[in-house]
């Protein structure tokens, strides 16, 4: 046997090589020839293992060059995209500079120019409706406090979650305990969230915080006000809402009692053939609303169906002490607040834009509508489906297309320039 093969057969054999050699050559004479058959058919294999191990091993090399030139050619071309990421980079932080400038000189102008007020020239010359007489309607409302304050502009905003569907209400009992937060979330539903403070509506699993009020009636649209430790509300009373009878297009106002979870009064509205006082907020009918002189009710009638209304409610009888016909447009109109006895109404568009107050009315006949500041909300290009006025903390509470969110203002005296 040659002596390459029996060193490859020594090494492949390991150990136990020589015994298996010498059992092999002491084999007979036949089996002699079929052994050299072998060791030659071995050996072709191992040539042949051989030869694909060297074409692996040119194939690895081949492959490792052609890494390093590739590696070679992108270095290049990755240094040059890191300098133009930090080129971009500087850009944008440049033109995002910019655009907050603007914004700034923007929200400036628009202080300094306000919109115009949504009053018609033939109104302001004859009176408007406010000139109509019936009995105590729009006649001069008799301050009971001494607020003598104005908005003079909406400061910030802080956007503090999504609780809810598009519409509902979220506030605080101006009277009650202030860190107490009422939730009620949609047009027509019977179940109130009532968190103990401010932080635990503000956890993402907020709803188990919170304690659950049913009422006997569901409410109707977004008007609802928390106060004095009462939840008032509308609802559509038996007959009413397309029932063709007396009470078609009219509604009861619910006084109910948080803490017994009773009703404690109730009062049909004394006025027929309401119509959504806001044109962009259909399914609310009376708005109520708080300040410092008390309880108001924002609605409108068929009767003139281009303005809004405003009444100045008892909160222990619910009886309407006064009523108002002011000078603001329904269209657009898309929520309202009251502030020591002056309505401001806030517009919009449809799509939502930037909301803005567009016009005020004040029931003492204190501030003239030439004389109060029209003024932007800060930037949120939304639909407030509900503004509640807090007078403890001169804060609004809004509902904005399901974010809670909450409006700091800046306030003056009615007799100063604003």
């Amino acid at each position: 046997m040659h002596t390459p093969t029996l060193a490859l057969l020594k090494a492949a054999m390991g150990p136990s090589a020589p015994l298996l050699l010498f059992f092999l050559l002491s084999w007979p004479g036949p089996l002699q020839g079929q052994q050299h058959h072998l060791v030659e058919y071995m050996e072709r294999r191992l040539a042949a293992l051989e030869e694909r191990l060297a074409q692996c091993q040119d194939q690895s090399s081949r492959h490792a060059a052609e890494l390093r030139d590739f590696k070679n050619k992108m270095l290049p071309l990755l240094e040059v995209a890191e300098k133009e990421r930090e080129t971009l980079r500087t850009e944008a932080d440049s033109i995002s500079g910019r655009v907050d400038r603007l914004e700034r000189e923007v929200d400036y102008l628009e202080t300094q120019n306000p919109a115009l007020p949504c009053v018609e020239l033939d109104e302001k010359v004859t009176g408007g409706p406010g000139t109509k007489g019936k009995g105590r309607r729009n006649e001069k409302y008799d301050m009971v406090t001494d607020c003598s304050y104005t908005i003079s502009q909406v400061r910030s905003m802080k956007i503090l979650k999504r609780f809810g569907g598009s519409a509902g209400l979220w506030t605080k009992d101006p009277l009650g305990p202030a860190e107490k937060i009422y939730v009620l979330d949609g047009t027509q539903n019977d179940t109130a969230f009532v968190f103990p403070r401010l932080r635990d509506f503000t956890l993402t699993m907020a709803a188990r915080k919170a304690s659950r009020i049913r009422v006997p009636f569901p409410w109707v649209g977004t008007g609802q006000l928390v106060y004095g430790g009462f939840l008032y509300y509308a609802r559509r009373p038996p007959g009413g809402a397309g029932g063709g009878g007396e009470l078609e297009n009219t509604l009861q106002l619910i006084k109910f009692h948080l803490a017994n979870r009773t009703v404690v009064d109730s009062s049909v509205f004394p006025a027929e053939r309401l119509i959504p006082p806001y044109g962009l907020t259909v399914d609310t009918y009376i708005d109520l609303a708080a300040d410092e002189e008390g309880l108001w009710a924002v609605y409108a009638t068929r009767e003139d169906d281009r303005h809004l209304c405003l009444a100045k409610l008892d909160p222990q009888t619910l009886d309407t002490e006064q009523q108002w016909d002011t000078p603001c447009p329904r269209e657009n109109a898309e929520a309202a607040f009251v502030i020591c006895g002056t309505l401001y109404v806030v517009y919009n568009t449809r799509p939502a834009s930037r909301a803005r107050i567009q016009c005020s009315f004040d029931a003492s006949g204190t501030l003239t509508p030439e004389r109060a500041a029209l003024s932007y909300f800060p930037r949120r290009y939304g639909a407030h489906a509900s503004l509640r006025y807090n007078p403890r903390e001169r804060q609004l509470y809004a509902w904005d297309d399901g974010y809670q969110i909450v409006y700091k203002l800046e306030m003056k005296k009615k007799e100063e320039e604003v």
